[in-house]
């Protein structure tokens, strides 16, 4: 099974709120997911971005791949950069 890790949105029309989960590859975007990781809320200024790091670090190394926009999200997070040293301490 090919995971991702992708947003699901949530909002209501013109007002989008998106979750953060891990689902499989042909799920649909607001479909069945494996797990919710976390939320991404882009109205607020700054975004709020609430990722359970935990989870999403064992995700990453278990092969689930982000999107590119949870790629994003997860960088400005720190978690991409965490995940990247973890590989290459364990070399």
């Amino acid at each position: 099974m090919a995971v991702k890790i992708r947003l699901k949105r949530i909002g209501a029309k013109k007002s989008p709120y998106y979750r953060v989960v891990v689902a499989d590859s042909h799920s649909p975007r607001d479909g069945r997911f494996v797990e919710e990781i976390g939320t991404y809320n882009p109205l607020t200024d700054p975004a709020q971005i609430n990722i359970r790091e935990d989870r999403a670090i064992y995700w990453l190394q278990t092969g689930a791949q982000p999107s590119d926009t949870a790629r994003h999200l997860l960088s400005q997070v720190g978690i991409m950069k965490k995940v990247h040293e973890l590989r290459l301490a364990s070399k």
